[in-house]
Order: structure tokens, then sequence, then C-alpha cells
């Protein structure tokens, strides 16, 4: 696979025998693309993840909530979360297109089939996908940080030392970026959000416990505003 706009396409032999050349390959379920965009996993999984959710709607005449949220996260949820990290999308139309398919999974409860997104995510206490993807970025930036993840922080980060006003852990930002791809891959694109956390979210003792304060914050921003 060549990868990027520069790329030589070089030819490579081994023992002789000229190697194939791919546009996109499988690497632990996740398709990745020469491109390095993500719309071809995305198309993959919501194609999989609606398929799921027919197969539960013929195979259950009622969806209560009590039945319909446990389906749905161990059968649907997992495969539209599994490494987000890795493939999070930035173009509007992948995100719609992910997001449809929780719209489509909320609806199966008939009762609140006419209520809006939100309210139906609300009653089921569910988050936007979007949402989820955004705290899962700032879980993995917190595990790399402490050192709770094996990898150097540093292959991906650079403290910013100048300006600890509000977060002594806050990252620095690149002075630019050269494409947009690069704006929203995730060394980048989690800054943004982690400087924004206050000190007493970043400096959790524990995984578990950042996950709790991290909520409790993103919900004290909705009251607010």
């Amino acid at each position: 696979m060549h990868v990027g706009h520069n790329n030589q396409q070089t030819n490579y032999q081994l023992k002789g025998t000229a190697l194939e050349k791919s546009t996109q390959e499988k690497d632990l379920v996740i398709m990745v693309s020469d491109n390095l965009k993500s719309y071809t996993h995305i198309a993959k999984i919501t194609a999989k993840t609606n398929g799921r959710l027919g197969t539960i709607k013929r195979n259950f005449s009622v969806l209560s909530r009590e039945v319909l949220v446990p389906l749905y996260l161990s059968l649907v949820r997992s495969v539209l979360d599994y490494g987000a990290q890795s493939w999070s999308p930035y173009l509007k139309q992948d995100i719609q297109s992910l997001e449809r398919v929780q719209r489509r999974a909320t609806k199966l409860v008939l009762e609140l089939a006419q209520l809006p997104y939100e309210e139906r995510c609300r009653r089921l206490e569910l988050q936007t996908l979007q949402d989820r993807r955004i705290k899962g970025d700032m879980i993995e930036t917190y595990k790399l940080l402490p050192g709770f993840e094996d990898i150097p922080y540093t292959h991906f980060f650079q403290r910013n030392m100048n300006d600890l006003r509000w977060n002594y852990l806050k990252l620095q930002k690149p002075d630019h970026w050269r494409t947009t791809l690069k704006c929203n891959w995730f060394s980048t694109r989690v800054i943004n959000y982690w400087n924004a956390l206050p000190e007493s979210v970043v400096t959790a003792p524990t995984i578990a416990t950042f996950k709790a304060r991290y909520d409790s914050h993103i919900k004290s921003l909705r009251h607010t505003g």
C-alpha cells in the first residue's frame, strides 16, 4: 500500500516476485485505505450494524427499553465504537452516517419513536456517538499522559509549559497543520478538548475517577449552557 500524495509508488519484490499493490486492507477489523480516510470503514460498519438492527426488529415483536438497550449495546454500538480513536470521522456525511444507525435504533422503542433524537437518547440513557468518540479520545489522552499505556506520550503530544492556567497538563498546539487529515488526526484533534478540561478532571488518580469526573463536567456544561 502506497500512502501519501508524494509517494513515488515504488514497485517492490520479494525473492524475485513482484508484490501486489493494494489501496485498502483490513487490520484488526478496521479497513485502512491508502488515503487514510475513514469512509470505507464507516460504510462497512454502518451496513453491518444496520443489518443487526434489522435482525433485532424481526425477532422481537415488542421492544421495550429494557430489551432494546442491552441488545443495542452488545450487538450494535460495540461495532460502531471499536477502534474509533484510529478512524474517528471529521467529514459531516460520515458523522451523520454513523449517527443514523443510533437514530434508527432509538426509534425501535415505539413509545419514544416520535420524540426528538436527543430526547430519545436521554430517555434511554445513551450518549450521541459523536460525544462518545470525544469521550473516548479524552480517556485515551488521560491514559497516555500519566503512563497508564505502555507508550510514551511524547510519541503523540508535547506538553505546553507556558500557559498553565485552568489545567497544568495542557498540550502544545502545533504551529500549523499542513492538511485537513492531519488536523483531525488523534494527536491533534484532542488538544482543544483536553486543554478545555479543568484541572480537577485531568488530575484524577484513576481511570474510573477520570471517567466519572469527565461525565460530571460535561453534564454541568450542558446545564449552564
